[in-house]
């Protein structure tokens, strides 16, 4: 099947969500430029270290003299999700790219893929192989996706005092307490 490459360059909006209750969300990477939205699955964790790395490259490029929004600082975008959210596929790799020359950030997700695929599939982009999600920012706006994505992260379940898995409601079974009820 042809490879789809989903390009936005400096999109109208660029955000990490959720659908679904904290322990049982589905998380999003959705952009938006105009009428054109497309909404790519992930795992919480790849959201969590995709904003993680986002901060530590911001907070790279400021120490080498750009000039560019701390975190908390660039307006938060709180809106829900476009919908309707159709997934246009699940998220296996993330890449993080700054392209100094024009001083934008890159973030590309790839198509997850089985492992006998992956050894196939080669690193440039041809007309076969998995479907990419490009997008193309200025430092402010990856700022505030930054921003988001950790918040939304941080609206789950929260972590076991102990053992740091997220607790149910009803509490959960605890490594830490030899499998009792925490």
């Amino acid at each position: 099947m042809p490879r789809r490459v989903f390009s936005f360059n400096e999109p109208d909006r660029f955000v990490a969500g959720t659908v679904g209750r904290p322990g049982a969300r589905t998380f999003f990477l959705q952009a938006r430029d105009g009428a054109r939205v497309v909404s790519v699955v992930l795992e919480k964790t790849q959201v969590a270290v995709l904003a993680e790395r986002l901060e530590a490259l911001l907070d790279e490029l400021t120490r080498r003299g750009l000039e560019l929004p701390e975190s908390g600082v660039v307006d938060q975008d709180t809106e829900p999700l476009d919908e309707p959210i159709n997934e246009a596929f699940r998220a296996g790799t993330l890449t993080l790219t700054w392209d100094g020359e024009d001083e934008r950030i890159i973030v590309e997700a790839r198509e997850m893929v089985d492992e006998d695929e992956e050894a196939v599939i080669d690193a440039v982009d041809d007309d076969d192989g998995p479907d990419i999600i490009r997008v193309v920012m200025q430092p402010a706006s990856a700022r505030g996706f930054a921003d988001r994505a950790t918040a939304v992260v941080g609206e789950g379940r929260p972590p076991c005092p102990l053992c740091g898995l997220p607790l149910d409601p009803q509490g959960h079974i605890c490594p830490r307490k030899n499998g009792y009820l925490n």
